[in-house]
């Protein structure tokens, strides 16, 4: 080969000799680099993260006196109403757990609420997540349900030492055995190719035929509790179309998802008090 030639395909030599180097490494030992490389990483992460919080702090504490009693009236409002909620969250797992114990049924799995700082969100067509600013040292595990106001943000899918990994309910690898609202019969719930800018979109299959939705009049899809994953009747988007499958036995469809999901800036990991919570 001549030499400018030699020299013009040299980028493209070495470039295949770390790729085939790479395919040679056990896969153990890649798995350690990639840990490592994220351990490495998660502290400038974390501390951008704490930085951002005080300089909200900063910005909310700069603003108008009667700004901030407005706000605070707003907030003994929301605490009013949520009292409210909670004495009759408190009556309907008394009724449940009395009827438990008559009709002598398993429990519940039950989680423990885990409030968490998001400190970067990952938005291309094949990564949808999100990392979390806390770990192993609060007690998360792999495959808890995380979620917020709305309904389902996700679960766990990697947990390091000081931060976590969740795969939002966008991601095409999430599938959910889910219902439509008003329903019982479950459906297959699978996320979708989204594009970087733009709104998020799933898929459902299974729907019964006798299911009929317009984008005019969609119907909200939540959670069945099945898999002892996610707990029941929490909203994951709105079916906005169904249309037979090519078996004709059953629809499938297009769900559309919040698009607060690309600005959450704190969720809620329900960490299972029990790991047959994640069974």
């Amino acid at each position: 080969m001549p030499p400018q030639r030699f020299d013009q395909a040299k980028p493209f030599v070495t470039l295949g000799l770390v790729l085939l180097a790479w395919l040679l490494v056990p896969t153990a030992l890649k798995r350690m680099a990639r840990v490592s490389f994220f351990e490495l990483q998660a502290p400038f992460e974390s501390t951008a993260s704490y930085l951002r919080d005080l300089q909200d702090f900063w910005a909310l504490k700069s603003r108008p006196q009667n700004q901030l009693i407005e706000a605070g009236r707003d907030i003994a409002r929301l605490n009013a109403a949520y009292e409210v909620r909670l004495q009759q969250d408190s009556a309907l797992r008394a009724e449940l757990d009395r009827l438990e114990r008559v009709l002598k049924l398993p429990s519940a799995p039950g989680f423990r609420s885990e409030p968490v700082r998001v400190i970067r969100r990952d938005f291309s067509s094949w990564w949808q997540q999100l990392i979390i600013r806390k770990g192993r040292n609060y007690g998360l595990v792999e495959g808890a349900p995380v979620i917020y106001a709305g309904g389902v943000v996700g679960r766990i899918r990697e947990v390091h030492a000081y931060t976590a990994v969740v795969e939002l309910v966008s991601s095409p690898g999430m599938r959910i055995a889910a219902t439509a609202e008003g329903d019982t019969r479950p459906v297959s719930y699978q996320g979708g190719i989204n594009p970087t800018y733009g709104p998020a979109f799933a898929t459902v299959e299974y729907v019964p035929l006798d299911v009929f939705v317009t984008p005019a009049t969609p119907r909200r899809l939540v959670t069945s509790g099945l898999g002892g994953v996610f707990p029941p009747n929490l909203t994951i988007g709105y079916l906005t179309r169904v249309e037979p499958s090519t078996d004709g036995l059953f629809k499938s469809g297009e769900v559309k998802l919040d698009s607060a999901l690309s600005d959450l800036t704190e969720v809620t990991v329900l960490v299972p008090e029990t790991p047959a919570g994640l069974e």
